[in-house]
């Protein structure tokens, strides 16, 4: 824990994580582009510097941005983390990125002398705030090995899928089955409401079988009492995924009949203006599709989460 790590981008889940290595004890130095986001990592003991560059000294830097463009862009672009004479050691990045992308940074890292290791995870703030990620990586096994015990410090379970950028391959995967699975669990809750079954009650029989899962319980309380406003994941940036895994199933020429259809509701629902919404609002527009108009049911419910 002598290390000092570095952390750029402080999102909904960039911030959970970040705050559980600060909470294990490892120097942890941020920054975040809007600067009033970082403060809150202060009180717990995180310090907040000034620009990219300040990270530069860091022995690893951590990076959790949106898009392949913005981690470019914190990279590379104007004071960019390795554009000074100084560089980190390594950058571990768990960002949703695509594998082309992926593949072009770690050839201008590993350029400068930089190792690079991808470490997408699985699950929202609200799983990272819980203790129950799943942080998957690839990239030189000998690196995952030095990096490991900071991954442990955040997840419930840490694993290395290979080389190279198969962590990416394995993230876009996930999260294509992410929006099939929502997709489909917003048809059959409306299907089951609209016979007459309450949607707490059905969502609350599929929790608890075989087909239940730690996806379908934490967004359980939103689909129930639609609380669309509490955002864990956007339509949007589900949309960027979905397109990043059917560009995936076509580089590997695989049909992906499924995915292709929730793909197509994704972007209507980003075309209608819930870009900026949680992504679960979908069962309001699948219920609006089958002429049935939904209340919330104001039933306090459990998301899995709880300790």
């Amino acid at each position: 824990m002598t290390q000092r790590i570095g952390w750029i981008g402080l999102g909904r889940m960039g911030e959970a994580m970040a705050k559980k290595l600060v909470k294990a004890g490892y120097d942890v130095n941020v920054w975040n582009r809007t600067a009033s986001k970082a403060e809150p990592l202060a009180e717990y003991g995180a310090k907040i510097v000034g620009s990219k560059q300040d990270l530069a000294s860091c022995d690893m830097v951590f990076t959790m941005v949106s898009t392949t463009d913005d981690l470019k862009q914190v990279l590379f672009g104007e004071g960019g983390l390795v554009t000074g004479k100084v560089k980190p050691k390594v950058v571990v990045d768990s960002s949703s990125i695509s594998e082309e992308g992926s593949a072009e940074i770690r050839a201008l890292l590993e350029a400068a002398g930089v190792g690079y290791l991808c470490t997408p995870v699985s699950g929202n703030a609200k799983v990272a705030k819980a203790g129950k990620l799943l942080q998957v990586a690839s990239g030189p096994k000998a690196l995952y090995v030095q990096v490991e015990p900071l991954l442990q410090a955040m997840a419930a379970k840490v694993m290395w899928v290979g080389e190279g950028e198969l962590a990416r391959v394995w993230k876009i995967a996930h999260n294509t089955m992410f929006g099939v699975i929502i997709q489909n669990l917003c048809e059959i809750t409306v299907m089951a409401e609209k016979a007459g079954i309450p949607r707490h009650v059905f969502l609350q029989s599929i929790n608890d079988s075989v087909l239940g899962s730690m996806y379908t319980r934490y967004k359980t309380p939103m689909l129930t009492n639609l609380t669309f406003d509490q955002v864990t994941f956007t339509p949007k940036l589900l949309l960027k995924d979905m397109d990043l895994g059917l560009g995936a199933a076509k580089a590997y020429g695989v049909p992906m009949p499924s995915a292709a259809a929730t793909r197509e509701s994704v972007a209507r629902m980003v075309g209608r203006g819930y870009g900026e919404i949680d992504f679960a609002v979908l069962l309001q527009e699948t219920a609006s599709d089958a002429g049935l108009v939904l209340k919330s049911e104001n039933v306090k419910v459990s998301d899995g989460l709880e300790a």
